[in-house]
């Protein structure tokens, strides 16, 4: 899944691709690295990032989903917003990729109407504060259950089991101990009979291990990537589509006695 980041605040791209034009190039540059899945977001959901009102949203990412929606590639749409949700499906999106895994208000009838996938995350807190001081008695258990309550619930209002995804929500209301905590249980998420989605591209849980700064953290990116998938994830949500395609593909060609 590649990232577009339609936003001026990006913790990443640094607004790199904020207009229709360059967000549209950036993905026809990730399409010919490899991407299966496009991810169009057009709010920021970093550390400390403030909200967007629903018109300024609406305007960053329906262009972009409408264009991209011609092309032969699934469009996911990064929002909590039930209105932005709707639009983005009436525009071609066929993934719902929400932080706030469909608590908004009307979020979950929207999805159950249409014939989308949706991805439900964890979060703890909002995005403003989530990291000023997270606290868990058992962060594998806990995330764990909110994740299941949110598939019975999705469950129960239509959403059939084969379109939902999950994801621990990395770096979402998460301390380093955390995050790593839930890496190394990833399985148990495996377990739960519905694909697994990570982010951890760039993010600062690897500027913590290796003290590089978010420019400088592709090659742990990958390394986080590849690790995920030897435990059984089954969706990545990366910047660095190549490198990760490239590493996927050895890494399959190593283990597959049928490879040749």
């Amino acid at each position: 899944m590649g990232i577009i980041n339609v936003t001026p605040d990006s913790f990443s791209d640094h607004g790199l691709y904020i207009t229709t034009e360059k967000a549209i190039e950036h993905a026809e540059r990730l399409i010919q690295e490899g991407a299966d899945i496009l991810d169009v977001g057009g709010e920021s959901t970093r550390p400390g990032s403030m909200n967007v009102n629903l018109e300024e949203e609406l305007r960053r990412v329906i262009p972009v989903v409408e264009i991209l929606s011609q092309k032969n590639i699934p469009i996911s749409v990064d929002t909590s917003k039930p209105e932005v949700m709707q639009a983005a499906i009436s525009a071609g999106a066929s993934i719902i990729n929400d932080v706030n895994a469909l608590q908004a208000p009307g979020a979950i009838e929207i999805v159950a109407r249409s014939n989308a996938m949706v991805c439900l995350m964890h979060m703890k807190g909002k995005p403003r504060s989530m990291q000023d001081n997270p606290q868990y008695v058992d962060v594998v258990s806990e995330v764990k259950s909110f994740l299941q309550q949110r598939i019975d619930v999705a469950s129960s209002s239509g959403i059939a089991y084969d379109r939902l995804i999950i994801d621990p929500g990395f770096g979402f209301g998460k301390t380093l101990k955390d995050n790593l905590e839930l890496f190394r249980y990833l399985d148990q998420f495996v377990e739960m009979n519905v694909p697994v989605l990570v982010g951890l591209s760039r993010k600062s849980m690897l500027g913590a291990i290796t003290g590089n700064d978010v420019d400088n953290r592709v090659y742990a990116s990958v390394a986080a990537a590849l690790l995920a998938v030897t435990k059984g994830v089954k969706i990545l949500r990366v910047h660095d589509v190549k490198a990760t395609k490239d590493a996927i593909m050895v890494h399959n060609a190593l283990i597959d006695r049928e490879y040749y």
